[in-house]
C-alpha cells in the first residue's frame, strides 16, 4: 500500500443509499465492477460530505481546504489478482471547490465544479448541489435514532457494516483508460440514521440509466467529526 495521499477532517458525511434493480445496475457498469447484492438488489446512492483541513499528509491543518462534495457510487466487487473485492465505483464527483476539481482530476478521476447549498440547524439538514451540465440534487432530513423498517438491512449495524466495509472506491480516469482507485482509512467509523423527508437525484431520476422503478430510496446514515486519510489503491 501506498503512503497516504492526503488527510484531514470528516466535518460532515452523509450517505443516501438506494437499492436498484442488479440487471439494471450492472448495464452501467463498466469492466472488471459487477454490482454488489444484498437481497437480490443492487446498492446505489450518494455521498454528501464536508471536508475541512484537506490537505497533503505532512502539512499542517493551517494548509488545508475545506470543501462541500457529492459522490454517486454504486457498491461492487470485482476480482483482481485471484482475489474477490468490495468497494464502490464512483462514475461522478461534484465538489464546491475550484481546486478540488483541478487537482482531483489529476489524483481522484474527473470532478465537475458545482454550486452547493448547505443549511444545518438542531440535527436538520437541507443540502442541494447543481452542476453546469444540470447534473442535480436536494435532500431534506432531520436526525433520528429509529431505523426505517423499509430498509434492506435489518438495522444501522447491519448497514454501517456493509458501508465500513465499501471504504475502497474506484473513478474513471479523467484523462486515459483505466480507474484510478483510493481508500478511506479511520479508526472513528461511526454512522447513525437520518429521517429523509425529501430526497431527488437527476442522476438517478435519469430514466436512459435507470428505467422507472428500477430505484428506490432504502435508507441514509450520518457521521460527524471524523478524522480520515486518503490512500490510493493500485489502478485498474
Amino acid at each position: 500500500m501506498k503512503a497516504p495521499l492526503l488527510t484531514g477532517l470528516i466535518d460532515r458525511r452523509i450517505l443516501l443509499n438506494f437499492r436498484a434493480a442488479p440487471e439494471v445496475v450492472n448495464q452501467l457498469l463498466p469492466h472488471p465492477f459487477r454490482a454488489q447484492q444484498v437481497q437480490g438488489m443492487a446498492i446505489v446512492g450518494i455521498c454528501l460530505i464536508r471536508l475541512r483541513h484537506e490537505r497533503i499528509k505532512g502539512l499542517p491543518p493551517v494548509f488545508g481546504l475545506a470543501s462541500e462534495n457529492g459522490a454517486h457510487r454504486i457498491a461492487v466487487e470485482w476480482e483482481a489478482n485471484g482475489h474477490l473485492h468490495s468497494g464502490v465505483y464512483i462514475p461522478r464527483r461534484d465538489t464546491s471547490s475550484a481546486v478540488n476539481a483541478l487537482v482531483g482530476n489529476q489524483l481522484l478521476g474527473i470532478h465537475y465544479h458545482s454550486t452547493f447549498l448547505v443549511a444545518e440547524a438542531g440535527g436538520r439538514y437541507a443540502i442541494s448541489f447543481q452542476s453546469a451540465d444540470g447534473t442535480q440534487l436536494t435532500v431534506k432530513a432531520q436526525e433520528t435514532d429509529v431505523w426505517p423498517t423499509t430498509s434492506l438491512f435489518a438495522d444501522q449495524d447491519q448497514a454501517s457494516d456493509f458501508f465500513r466495509r465499501g471504504a475502497a472506491g474506484y473513478s474513471p480516469r479523467a484523462s486515459g483508460a483505466g480507474f484510478d482507485g483510493v481508500e478511506l482509512q479511520t479508526t472513528q467509523w461511526k454512522v447513525s440514521p437520518l429521517a429523509v423527508q425529501h430526497v431527488s437525484s437527476s442522476f438517478f431520476a435519469d430514466s436512459s440509466r435507470f428505467p422507472v422503478g428500477s430505484v428506490v430510496f432504502d435508507n441514509a446514515l450520518l457521521m460527524r467529526d471524523v478524522s480520515h486519510d486518503w490512500k490510493r489503491l493500485p489502478a485498474l
